[in-house]
Order: structure tokens, then C-alpha cells, then sequence
């Protein structure tokens, strides 16, 4: 195992480390709240959430595997040199564990709260069909010789190809409502901040080990972040400039807010008379 050659990088490393996770493990939550506060999912894109679970569930696939098996680490450090170091660190492990369990966790939330007219798409679906028959077939091809490292690679490319995916319906519904309620701006403050510090980490390791490999041996990880923090900057400025005072139509409301509303209306106009 390759070690570390400045004991306060490897403190920046862990720290930095920690702080993407604390971050990216929090995001989850505002949205988790805003669902249970309003028990409604009104306005968050179900097809976003699928799509993420999968991204999720094969990134603590890639994760795990490569965090755990030494036999993986062992063909990783043949492919890319004995001295390196292996890119994935504990709080990865942990975030994408943490990540699928919430999301899990969200799509319960779906079922069970008022979803008005909304749902999966057909597209969405097929898309997570086959992304994780791909996945079945080339673990049936890396079965005979043990090629565990390409099929990382495959769950590498599949949670890539998902996180550039699952962003898009999300984007797209806020531009056609033409405003960003009942969805979490808070979700996506959090996503860019832990970006920034998976970066800072990514960095840190390479200048202590006077290699890029950490960059080249993980492209999975390096993509992640990069589209993450494109679609973040995206989503706020959809939040902050182009939809800030804009709310959505009150037609999914309950029908007790609605008759609340009216209530309050009406009893306002007699106080007038």
C-alpha cells in the first residue's frame, strides 16, 4: 500500500475528504423535508430520482469493490503501477452506501405522498433497464477470467453516464413551469459544495504523490464531480436570476389548503363590507 509522503496533505486529504461527504450526504435532506412538510412531491421530477438511485447504486457498487477487494486493488495497481494509490477513500464508501439508502428512501416518499399528475417516464425506465442489463452482461463476460477491474469500469461508466442523465428532466421541468417550487435549491447548494471539496481531495493526494493518476485511474469520480457542479451552477442560477419570484400553479394543492384559502377570503371581504 502506498504511503502518504506529507503527513499535512494526507490531514488536508481527510479532511477534505469528510467535508464532501458531510456535504453531498446532507443534500438529500432538504428535499427529503420540503416532501414531508408539504406531503407532496409536487414539482420534483420522479424520473431525476430513479435515474439517481441507479447512479447511486453503482457507484457503492464501484466503491466498495475496488475500498474492499484485494484482489481488485491488485489488478488497479498492475494496470496503473505498485506505487500507486488506491482513489477511493472511506467516505467515499460511505457517502454512496448513505446515497442509495436515501434516495431508496425518496422514491418511498413518491409513492406514498400526493404526486398530482406526475410520474415515471417510459424513457426513464427503459433507460435504467438498460443500463443495468449492460451491466448484467459484462459481468458474465468478466466472470471466466476474473476481469473485475473492466467491470468496475462498466459500473464506472454507467454511474457517468447517469449522472449526466438524471439531471436533464429536472432542468427541463423548471424551465417549462417556469419556477423551481417544491423542489430543494438547498439540495443543490450542498451537491456544489461537496463537489468543490472532492476536487480539493483529488488534488491534494496528486501533489502529494507527484502523480495524476488519481485523476486518470478514476474517471468515474473526476466526471462525477465535473458534471455535478456544471448542472449546480445551472440549477442556480434557474433558482437565483431566471424563475426568483416566479411560483407555480396551485392546482396540485389539497383541497383543504384550497378551501382554507377561501374561507380566509371570503371572511376578509365581510370584514371590508
Amino acid at each position: 500500500m502506498a504511503s502518504w509522503n506529507s503527513i499535512p496533505l494526507h490531514v488536508l486529504y481527510e479532511v477534505l475528504g469528510w467535508f464532501a461527504f458531510v456535504c453531498w450526504s446532507i443534500s438529500f435532506y432538504p428535499q427529503v423535508i420540503l416532501n414531508f412538510r408539504r406531503k407532496s412531491v409536487v414539482g420534483l421530477n420522479f424520473d431525476f430520482v430513479v435515474l439517481n438511485l441507479t447512479k447511486h447504486s453503482a457507484y457503492l457498487l464501484y466503491n466498495a469493490s475496488l475500498y474492499f477487494s484485494s484482489t481488485i486493488q491488485k489488478q488497479y495497481k498492475e494496470k496503473y503501477g505498485q506505487h500507486e494509490m488506491i482513489p477511493v477513500a472511506a467516505n467515499d464508501v460511505a457517502f454512496s452506501l448513505h446515497a442509495v439508502l436515501i434516495t431508496a428512501f425518496t422514491l418511498f416518499q413518491i409513492v406514498i405522498y400526493d404526486r398530482g399528475n406526475q410520474k415515471v417516464s417510459k424513457i426513464a425506465c427503459g433507460i435504467v433497464t438498460v443500463a443495468w442489463s449492460i451491466a448484467a452482461i459484462c459481468f458474465f463476460i468478466a466472470l471466466p477470467k476474473h476481469h473485475w477491474l473492466w467491470l468496475l469500469s462498466i459500473f464506472s461508466g454507467i454511474q457517468v453516464c447517469m449522472t449526466i442523465i438524471k439531471y436533464i428532466p429536472q432542468a427541463v421541468m423548471n424551465f417549462m413551469r417556469k419556477c423551481t417550487e417544491g423542489w430543494s435549491i438547498g439540495n443543490i447548494l450542498l451537491d456544489f459544495s461537496g463537489g468543490v471539496g472532492n476536487y480539493g481531495q483529488m488534488f491534494v493526494q496528486s501533489i502529494d504523490q507527484g502523480s495524476w493518476a488519481n485523476f486518470s485511474g478514476n474517471i468515474g469520480k473526476l466526471m462525477i464531480s465535473l458534471v455535478s457542479v456544471s448542472f449546480d451552477i445551472l440549477f442556480m442560477i434557474q433558482h437565483y436570476l431566471l424563475y426568483r419570484h416566479k411560483k407555480g400553479s396551485n392546482s396540485n394543492a389539497p383541497p383543504e389548503v384550497e378551501i382554507s384559502s377561501k374561507q380566509s377570503s371570503d371572511k376578509l371581504v365581510a370584514e371590508n363590507v
